[in-house]
């Protein structure tokens, strides 16, 4: 059991990708790095075959949403749907405990 846990918030992002997605790494790189930035930011996991999984982690509802809204987020948000996803979903989950194990 942890001590002094402090719960923060998972986004996590679900999709596929059409068969074209030129483009799409460099924007994705340059999300996270942007990610980074953001107040509130607390860190990233993510996986890709056949379905993507991105999860990102912030302290509050309120970072997350000044993330969503931020210009070039915004930017990459649309050409996601216009070019690079099939499909996506969103989730917004709070933590209240995390445990892990390591060898």
């Amino acid at each position: 059991m942890q001590k002094n846990f402090n719960p923060y918030y998972a986004v996590i992002f679900t999709s596929t990708q059409k068969d074209n997605i030129v483009g799409y790494e460099d924007m994705a790189s340059k999300m996270e790095e942007l990610a980074k930035l953001q107040d509130g930011y607390l860190g990233m996991d993510s996986v890709r075959n056949s379905v993507g999984i991105t999860v990102s982690y912030w302290k509050s509802l309120g970072a997350i949403k000044k993330w969503k809204q931020h210009s070039e987020h915004l930017q990459a948000q649309h050409l996601g749907r216009t070019k690079w996803y099939n499909w996506y979903n969103v989730r917004i989950c709070k933590v209240e405990s995390e445990y892990d194990f390591k060898l």
